[in-house]
């Protein structure tokens, strides 16, 4: 289906305040023989073993088949770096991330803000960390690599909270301030045996101050920490149509020496005031091209530090608006459609439209096959991948990976 097809559907939705009839779900009851056909848990065959990956697929599959996944969670078909987010809203993710440890690299939980108490700096949110949790996903992610074990590592994420413009200005403009504030990360890190940690803060403050200065803020930080074996890796924004430059090519040659690696938030294109794709494949690819373009110097090094954000929500577009949703919300939505689910040729994203007794939907939610043609630009591009977030998806998504 074309891309302005789906567009003038998308107007024709958001712009609708009629009343719709109600399709009923399928009845409940379900003989045992139909019943044992839903797979549920570890399992002999992964997707590719049962042919489930099309660009069209049945939403009974998806229902039949979605809670299962191959029984072998350490065999990996994506090597580059793989990093999950996990967060203390969505329990499911903690789950995730224990039961398929081994395909990733990196487990980033978040649980942590940086804020000040009178002039010093602290971490809130530490009532978050679970220390169980963690030894419980590096003992399951440990894998043999020769000539050693190599296991999961953990770096949480941090982001500055409830800093006023004087707090920024302090922290930007003396260097004793990023000091104490790098000390204060390297004990917190050290404290709870962190590997290191994910710094959210080149949007929120890029394009507001000097990127000299904002430079010298992730470099100073860098450094510091990798003295202490510490490894930093920061969150950057895409770019987009018609907005500012706020990380490019010439960003990323200051700082890719230093910084381990660069969480690339590629998801979110769309929105309610703007309903389509959550991420249009040609746009994650010029996102990453635009930081890291083709012959350019040290290209290799540098897409190996991005890590190609994918998303595991979707979004569910009504007359009133609509919002994000993840696999709850999706499989009771997808039980009404009765046909393949229609597959959008430029963006590379399935959607489907339903009436149900709340009104009128367009959803937008990943699919095996989305998921899997992402993981191929990955792969073509020499990217790693980031995923938010570990919980939202279906279970058998990481086959995939």
């Amino acid at each position: 289906m074309s891309a302005s097809f789906v567009h003038i559907i998308l107007c024709i939705l958001v712009s609708c305040q009629c009343a719709f009839g109600t399709l009923s779900p399928d009845s409940k009851s379900k003989s045992k023989h139909k019943e044992s056909k839903y797979l549920r848990g570890p399992q002999d065959n992964d997707v590719f073993g049962l042919d489930l990956i099309s660009s069209e697929p049945l939403p009974k599959e998806i229902l039949m088949n979605h809670e299962g996944y191959y029984k072998d969670t350490a065999l990996r078909h994506f090597n580059g770096t793989t990093l999950g987010y996990v967060t203390p809203w969505n329990s499911h993710g903690y789950e995730v991330a224990k039961i398929f440890a081994k395909k990733f690299d990196i487990i980033s939980p978040v649980w942590l803000q940086i804020v000040k108490q009178g002039g010093a700096y602290a971490v809130a949110g530490t009532h978050d960390i679970d220390a169980g949790w963690l030894t419980d996903v590096r003992r399951k992610g440990k894998v043999q690599q020769q000539p050693q074990m190599r296991t999961v590592k953990v770096f949480p994420r941090f982001i500055f909270d409830h800093f006023t413009d004087r707090d920024i200005k302090l922290l930007l403009s003396e260097a004793k301030e990023r000091t104490r504030l790098n000390d204060m990360l390297i004990k917190t890190c050290k404290e709870h045996g962190f590997d290191g940690l994910v710094l959210e803060v080149w949007s929120q403050l890029a394009g507001r101050i000097d990127e000299q200065i904002l430079y010298t803020l992730v470099l100073q930080m860098a450094k510091e920490l990798q003295k202490q074996q510490i490894r930093l890796i920061l969150v950057i924004p895409p770019q987009r149509k018609d907005m500012p430059n706020l990380f490019g090519e010439k960003h990323m040659d200051k700082l890719y020496k230093h910084v381990f690696a660069f969480s690339l938030m590629t998801y979110d294109y769309s929105s309610v005031q703007r309903p389509g794709a959550n991420a249009p494949l040609y746009w994650v690819r010029k996102a990453v091209e635009h930081i890291a373009p083709v012959g350019c110097h040290d290209m290799e090094e540098k897409r190996a530090k991005i890590l190609m954000g994918l998303n595991m929500y979707g979004n569910d577009y009504t007359p009133d608006g609509g919002g994000p949703i993840t696999y709850g919300q999706y499989l009771e939505l997808v039980r009404h459609v009765k046909k393949h689910l229609t597959f959008d040729e430029r963006d590379i994203e399935n959607f489907f439209e339903i009436k149900t007794e709340t009104g009128r939907h367009i959803v937008f939610y990943p699919t095996l096959y989305s998921i899997n043609e992402r993981i191929k630009l990955a792969k073509e591009l020499g990217t790693g991948i980031s995923i938010w977030e570990l919980g939202q998806g279906l279970n058998y998504f990481y086959d995939l990976f």
